[in-house]
């Protein structure tokens, strides 16, 4: 059965967007992800696109996006990404992993937070089938 995944975090700019792309990527279409920011920025953090192109991934054409109504009602599944600044999400499958944020740091920091989310999108995928 296809499941929706709506990862989010504050700016929609980094962790979510790492979770998002990679999720897609270990589900190989057995399941949907989005990603959504309760205050979002700008644009993606550069040191994320660079990050996820080392492992063959573009994310350049994300455009942060507002946790929204649709959003939350698409969605099966709720991971935020996040500290406790991520919002709780009743009603859903909710998961909370609490990672740091690749805002400002070194690209060494961005990889090992990137890697800490593969491990955890693949777990989810094989989880959910």
């Amino acid at each position: 059965m296809l499941l929706n995944v709506l990862f989010v975090c504050v700016a929609n700019a980094g962790r979510s967007v790492m979770a998002e792309r990679l999720f897609l990527e270990a589900a190989e279409g057995r399941h949907e992800a989005r990603s959504a920011g309760s205050a979002p920025g700008s644009e993606v953090h550069p040191e994320v696109l660079t990050a996820l192109s080392e492992v063959g991934i573009d994310a350049s054409a994300h455009v942060p996006r507002r946790l929204d109504d649709e959003a939350v009602a698409w969605a099966d599944v709720v991971v935020a990404t996040c500290d406790d600044a991520c919002p709780v999400i009743p009603g859903k499958r909710y998961l909370a992993w609490k990672l740091p944020d690749p805002k400002g740091e070194p690209i060494e920091r961005v990889r090992a937070i990137r890697d800490d989310i593969d491990a955890r999108v693949r777990e989810l995928a094989a989880e959910l089938g």
